[in-house]
Order: structure tokens, then sequence, then C-alpha cells
């Protein structure tokens, strides 16, 4: 249990983010119980598993609404949600301004395809590539609108095979264990997990596995047939583990010394979420990608994705190389340039910072308490994972039916990625439930 003497030694260095933040006590008391669901919601579950393909593990419930930092379901309980659509509602649920922009643009335009230009999509290419300029990233040059981070990355991968066809037998593409880049076959293909991989097999030929922060493998893995090496710069779905400064730096001389494509997927630790426009920004300034992949946020929950490159990439691809329908489509690019402008300002940015860090110590507050179980808080902004010496999975349902949201990821991993406007109130509330869930987990 939190106890006051454990709590008291933290006070001084939490005080500068919230004089309330020492009045964590976990909330044992199950207020959402799974059996709670109401005969209806069974009933109308029972139904649609009948006509969709059982493809996820989900609790008997149904979401209804959201506002702000919170989610309701059909019997209106109230979840505080730490997920956050796994890192994409940034700017939270039901965000007015973005209701506004979808009313106003549904009532104009929705769709043309891409046999045309549409405003809205070449402002929002022009914000992202001028917004990356003006933060240091004088590399980035054009844009390419999709529909998801796994479109972004399997179009990025294409990229870098076509970047290899200028020179002889430069076909291979770098990548690297605990990563995740998506789950159709070229991005599955670069997502090295069996659980993901093996029952699709055999995958896209001419991929190289290499481990995550070895530098020593990673210079002999990428040779002269590598034409692209993809990684997150700080991996998400893996266990929020962030890549080494020195690691990513031998990586950027090795792909200029062999001629390749250097990718990074910024598709969960992009646009804000670690408190700097990009994740790669808290490494050196030599850290640079030729392609950048981003997605989750750029809509705060409306399909869209997007595949920024370097002069060199954007000038090599020719028309018909690549496509997309959906890709930069009036309604989901008005709402990216609207989330784009708000979240990219650098106040927006100093409050993730403030409440990362804010979160990251209510959260070692709880560590204090269970230093046996919990092994590590770690994270930068509110990409936050706190690692646990054994599977956390229970711990999901148990914040769960305390109404609250998290998710796992990877390394026994429970993953903090909530709005990134959530306030430090709403922070405090979140880590006491999740106070209590803990030490219903150590209970067993």
């Amino acid at each position: 249990m939190l106890t006051r003497h454990l709590i008291r030694p933290q006070i001084q260095s939490l005080r500068k983010y919230s004089t309330e933040a020492s009045l964590i006590q976990p909330i044992k008391e199950i207020t959402h119980p799974d059996t709670g669901a109401s005969q209806s919601t069974l009933d109308s579950i029972k139904e649609y598993e009948n006509y969709t393909v059982t493809a996820y593990a989900r609790p008997n419930l149904i979401i209804s609404h959201g506002k702000g930092s919170y989610l309701f379901d059909t019997s209106n309980r109230k979840y505080l949600d730490f997920t956050a659509g796994i890192a994409v509602t940034a700017l939270g649920h039901a965000d007015e301004q973005v209701a506004q922009v979808l009313y106003d643009q549904a009532n104009q335009l929705v769709h043309t395809s891409n046999l045309y230009y549409n405003h809205n999509a070449g402002r929002l290419a022009k914000t992202i590539v001028e917004t990356t300029k003006a933060n240091g990233g004088t590399w980035a040059r054009k844009l390419f609108l999709a529909n998801s981070g796994t479109e972004a990355n399997e179009g990025a991968l294409k990229f870098a095979r076509k970047w290899g066809k200028q020179f002889p037998d430069k076909t291979e593409i770098v990548c690297f264990t605990n990563a995740f880049h998506g789950r159709s076959m070229g991005a599955l293909s670069a997502t090295y997990n069996p659980k993901y991989q093996k029952p699709f097999a055999p995958l896209i030929p001419g991929f190289v596995t290499s481990p995550f922060n070895d530098i020593e493998r990673a210079l002999e893995a990428i040779t002269d047939k590598t034409c692209g090496v993809i990684i997150e710069p700080i991996q998400g779905e893996g266990g929020v583990h962030p890549a080494k400064a020195q690691f990513l730096e031998a990586l950027r001389k090795r792909c200029d010394e062999t001629n390749a494509l250097l990718i990074f997927d910024e598709i969960q630790c992009g646009l804000g979420r670690t408190g700097k426009l990009w994740g790669h920004q808290h490494f050196s300034k030599e850290c640079v990608p030729d392609i950048l992949t981003m997605a989750k946020p750029l809509a705060n929950g409306v399909p869209i994705g997007a595949i920024m490159t370097s002069e060199k990439v954007g000038d090599l691809i020719k028309i018909g190389d690549h496509g997309t329908t959906f890709g930069g489509n009036p309604l989901a690019s008005a709402v990216a340039l609207n989330v784009v402008n708000r979240i990219t300002q650098p106040e927006f940015l100093k409050s993730v910072n403030e409440k990362g860090e804010y979160m990251k110590e209510l959260l070692k507050l709880v560590q204090s308490s269970h230093p046996d179980l919990i092994k590590e808080v770690r994270g930068q902004g509110l990409l936050i994972g706190v690692e646990f010496n054994k599977d956390p999975s229970p711990i999901v349902k148990m914040a769960r039916e305390r109404g609250l949201l998290v998710v796992t990821a990877g390394c026994n991993t429970v993953r903090i990625v909530p709005p990134l406007n959530i306030s430090k109130e709403e922070s405090l509330e979140g880590v006491s439930k999740f106070a209590g869930a803990v030490e219903q987990f150590a209970s067993l």
C-alpha cells in the first residue's frame, strides 16, 4: 500500500508539478466489473460476433461515446482513458474543433480521389514539411499521404526498394528485434515477432533482422546489399524502449557508407507524443532519416498516415510508382491540418513534457511500494512504459474494473499513452486507479 511514509520523501520533487501529487490513494474498489455488462450489451456483442472476423480479444463492453480523457460504455460507466486509442487521440475524445472541422468539410467536399488536387492535402503537406524544417529538420522535403501507419510503412519500404534499383543487387531491408511496423505483408516482414509472423509465412524475402541497440551486429547486417534500414527511434509496441544515441548515430553513418536509406518509423513516437515534434529529436542532430513515417495522432482518430522524404527520395518517386484511392482526401486532410497546427505549438509540446514528467513521478511512487514487482518506469513525454518482473496482462482487466483503460506492450510492460492534453488532476486519478490494480496484482 502507498503509505504516507513512502510518499513523503517523494513530495518535494513533485511539488514543482502539483501540490496534490502526494495524495495518491490506491483505489481498491471494483466499480466497473466486467460481469456488470447489461444483457442488452451481451446480446449485441453476440449478434455482432456472428458477422465479424474474430481478430481481437475484447471485454464485454461497448464504448458508446467519449469526452476529453474519458470514455463511456452503453451502461454509461465512465472510464479514464490511458490508451488514447493506442496513442491516437492526442487531443482527447469529441474535441470540439475537430468536430467542427469534420462538419464543415463534410458539407463541402469529402472525396475526389488523387485524380485531382485538393487544397487541404497540399496545405497539410506544406505545413508538416515546413514545421519540421523550422524544428531543425532541414532534411525534410516532400510528403505522400496515405490512410494508416501500416500503409505509410509499406510505402516507405517500396521507396527503399526503388532506391536500391539504382545499384546492382541492392534489395535487402534491415529491421530490428521487438519492432512493430504493421500487419500488411511488407510491414509484417519487418516486424520480428513469431506470434505475428508465423501464421502468414512465408513472408516477403530480403528482410534481415538485427538485435535492437546492438551496434556491432547492426554494422554487420547493413551491407552493400542493403537498400533500407527501418527503425523506431523509441519502440512502442516493443515495450517503450528508446534507441541508444550511439546506436542511431552508427546506423546513420553506416547507411551513408553503404548508400542505404534510413527510415524512421515515428508512427507512435512522433507528432508530439514524446514532448518533441519528432521522437528522433531527442538524439543527436546528425541522426536524421531519409524517410519518416507518421500516422496515429495525425488526425486525432480520423484515418490518415503519411510518408515524409528527403529531396533525393522524393525526387526518385515518379508518376505511377505508388498510389492510394483515399489517401489525402479533403476530409482527413482538413482534420489533420487542424490537429498538426495545434499539437506542434511550442507551448503545447512544453506541456507534454511537463505532464510526462509528472506522470512518471506519480508512477514511480507506485513503483516505490512494489520494488520487487515493478522493474522500471521509463519513457519520454507521454509515451511511458511501466515494466514488471512478470507478465502484467491481468492488470488490464484489474484497471478496467476500476474505471481505467490501459494497454500492454512487449517485455512485460504496461503502456501509458493518454491524450496529450490530459490534466494533472486526471493523471492523479488514473495513477490512483492503477495503484489499486497493481496492489491486486501483487496479491496474486
